[in-house]
């Protein structure tokens, strides 16, 4: 199981990234090339819109499923079905909740994206796709199968919004059919999916219910509307943001606000890999109340996806100049460059804090994400409304920074005073100071030549050596130095 949890790992990462670079591709040449910034800002509002209603639709099931699928042995295929009903029951709530209150949603984009407006149906055909989604992915992460998921939810999906804007550039679709087709696009990954999970076995439909104990039911659909804020919160956080500066400012600012954040968010690009990992391993050690593998396995988290994350951190930062000199018209996004920064330290800060919220959610206190996520989503909400006026997108970027900050202490604070566990380390620190160190050679001292691609050969290579060797030199990571001087040894003899 650990070989087959570590290659699925592995492979996951690997599509992750390659997402990554279909997305660069997608949001840095091809749609800045293709489509007006006003054209950007209508297509990603229509996505966020989609996507933040999801969690709601789905109200929590997928951490209610990595959670209780362990206990629903030998009856998976009951406890499949019955969440996919739970999950289509949520969906018809907030779709109608979505059209009762359209009008209200109308008059918050009738003044500054009015072309939102004749788009509203596509929204909920992506949230209704993005529901089902989440659900196969959540039992595909129970049976430890990530990799297949991950490949179409971050290759597949991108791929084939490329190839919506680039028939659009072809004279093929009109604007109104590449956003129709973006939720033609995410209909046809569910369908991949459903296949993929029937295909292999992992599921199939079982309507005797009564095989699951009334009580297991109840836990079940408690706990999910209980964590249903927590997952809502982590999604609010990187959608709402998005969303009130196409309000509030408008399209075209929400289109340089989501390139440059989307530039940041490769940063954690691990930490989504190993989070989905890790879910079921705690879920597991918690059964077993065995604690003391949680607090190693916190610890060791918290070190290796920031020696990761940090590094492509520092990467993208002091590239960050010549990353907007190949973006065409760039001199309408580059304007999204402290956004940049100030995402990305919001995400570091992710990194950093380790899988608090993932021990939170499998633990006895996950209570408790309802009073976390209360008080991020009244802060980031306010922090926007207050930044945002004066600011601008850099408004909007500092108010996620703050609001990350802040969620992410109170989940530290929380899992430290209830359970005892702490991820960081000298090693931390460490890797932390050598970042810093890094940075101030790699962008502060280091000269910089005016052709850009030799730019970015001196500044990464500078930055990437003097990481590279600092945290060796330190010893941050002994697992990783023993295993290198291994096969260094292996090499010579």
């Amino acid at each position: 199981m650990v070989k087959s949890a570590a290659k699925e790992s592995i492979l996951s990462t690997i599509y992750a990234y390659v997402g990554v670079a279909v997305g660069y591709i997608n949001l840095l040449w091809i749609f800045p090339y293709v489509l007006s910034a006003d054209q950007i800002g209508t297509l990603k509002t229509i996505q966020d819109m989609g996507l933040l209603l999801v969690p709601f639709a789905q109200i929590g099931l997928g951490h209610g499923i990595t959670r209780y699928f362990p206990k629903s042995r030998p009856h998976h295929y009951s406890f499949f079905t019955f969440s996919l009903f739970l999950s289509l029951l949520g969906f018809s709530i907030i779709g109608t909740l979505f059209f009762v209150f359209q009008e209200a949603i109308i008059n918050a984009y009738s003044q500054n994206a009015t072309s939102i407006i004749d788009y509203l149906f596509v929204v909920i055909i992506i949230t209704f796709f993005g529901v089902i989604q989440s659900i196969f992915e959540s039992f595909s992460r129970s049976f430890i199968k990530i990799a297949v998921p991950s490949f179409l939810r971050d290759i597949f999906l991108r791929v084939g919004l490329g190839a919506l804007v680039i028939s659009y550039f072809m004279g093929y679709l009109t604007f109104s059919w590449v956003i129709v087709g973006t939720a033609m696009i995410y209909g046809v990954t569910v369908i991949a999916l459903i296949y993929y999970a029937f295909s292999y076995e992992h599921f199939r439909l079982d309507w005797n219910w009564k095989s699951l104990p009334s009580s297991f039911k109840k836990q079940f659909l408690t706990y999910s509307l209980i964590t249903l804020l927590g997952t809502a919160g982590a999604i609010l956080i990187m959608k709402i943001d998005s969303l009130m500066v196409s309000s509030m400012i408008g399209l075209e600012a929400n289109a340089i606000y989501t390139i440059a954040f989307s530039i940041a968010v490769v940063i954690e690009m691990p930490r989504r890999a190993i989070s989905q990992i890790a879910m079921p391993i705690i879920s597991e050690k918690f059964a077993e109340d065995a604690l003391d593998d949680i607090h190693h396995l916190y610890k060791k988290i918290a070190t290796h996806q920031t020696f990761v994350c940090l590094l492509i951190f520092l990467l993208i930062w002091v590239n960050i100049d010549m990353l907007y000199h190949f973006v065409p018209n760039n001199h309408i996004y580059q304007a999204g460059k402290w956004v940049v920064l100030l995402i990305g330290l919001g995400k570091l800060s992710d990194v950093i804090f380790s899988v608090n919220g993932e021990i939170i959610v499998f633990s006895r206190f996950y209570v408790f994400n309802i009073t976390a996520t209360l008080i991020m989503c009244v802060a980031v909400i306010t922090f926007n409304l207050l930044l945002i006026p004066p600011l601008g997108i850099e408004g909007a970027a500092l108010a996620s920074l703050l609001a990350m900050a802040l969620y992410n202490l109170l989940k530290y604070a929380y899992v430290k005073f209830r359970l005892g566990l702490d991820p960081f380390t000298w090693q931390l620190g460490g890797i932390v100071m050598t970042g810093v160190l890094s940075w101030m050679l790699g962008d502060l001292w280091m000269p910089k030549p005016e052709n850009p691609w030799l730019r970015i050969i001196v500044s990464s290579g500078t930055v990437s050596l003097v990481y590279l060797a600092g945290n060796y030199w330190l010893n941050t990571l002994p697992e990783l130095r023993k295993s290198f001087l291994d096969k260094l040894k292996s090499w010579r003899n």
